[in-house]
């Protein structure tokens, strides 16, 4: 265990992005897993934005790569356009 203050504090903020990372990531892989099964188009273009923005978010704080967060965002699209 860390002895210094500066130390504790750093353990102590790095727990609480973990927990909100996990939190927000989890969040976003269920958003991502409901819209995959949709099968009404209308319904998925409602939702796409949602979506695209829970991932963008996780990109922007890092808990993503950004080409990670491009993968899944063009697989959403596609899969969204294939609807009929």
């Amino acid at each position: 265990m860390a002895n210094h203050k500066a130390t504790k504090k750093d353990v102590r903020q790095s727990a609480k992005r973990r927990e909100r990372n996990r939190y927000n990531g989890k969040t976003t892989r269920n958003a991502i897993r409901d819209l995959n099964a949709v099968t009404d188009k209308k319904i998925a273009l409602e939702k796409t934005p949602a979506v695209i923005a829970l991932i963008d978010k996780l990109a922007k704080k890092g808990v993503i790569h950004k080409n990670k967060a491009a993968n899944l965002k063009s697989g959403l699209v596609l899969r969204t356009a294939k609807l009929s």
